[in-house]
């Protein structure tokens, strides 16, 4: 029997400060924290996600390493992006809708469940009661 993978268990995060992290993505994306502590923290992303966040010495950004993370609509991508760029004073890469590096250096896109080439959400329950239609 041929593997079959079913999506994506867990991202993990480097910080300075796990703490920090925790606040910030709870504040931009409502991330809801699930355990933590020295110098470690686990938030929960989605249904069945979650994303690690680890407390380290000395950062390492990568060029264009980087994850996704999915909101409802563009409604929430122009609040996400307001947020970052008011009250967090980060700046969005050009050519994306919503694409920026947090406070550490971690690159993070932001799309939304109307994307078309999003297909292969259609089984989430979150999709299907969203009521979103893709184009046959």
């Amino acid at each position: 029997m041929a593997v079959q993978v079913y999506g994506c268990n867990h991202i993990v995060i480097e910080v300075t400060d796990a703490k920090k992290a925790v606040k910030f993505y709870a504040d931009v994306f409502g991330l809801e924290m699930l355990r933590g502590g020295e110098g470690a923290a686990w938030c929960k992303l989605g249904a069945h996600q979650f994303m690690a966040i680890f407390e380290v010495e000395t950062l390492q950004p990568d060029r264009m390493k980087h994850f996704g993370l999915m909101v409802r609509d563009a409604k929430q991508i122009k609040k996400v992006r307001k947020k970052l760029v008011t009250k967090y004073k980060l700046a969005m890469a050009p050519g994306f809708r919503c694409d920026f590096r947090d406070p550490w250096g971690n690159r993070i896109q932001v799309g939304d469940l109307s994307d078309e080439s999003l297909v292969w959400l259609l089984p989430y329950q979150e999709v299907q009661k969203a009521g979103i239609k893709f184009a046959g």
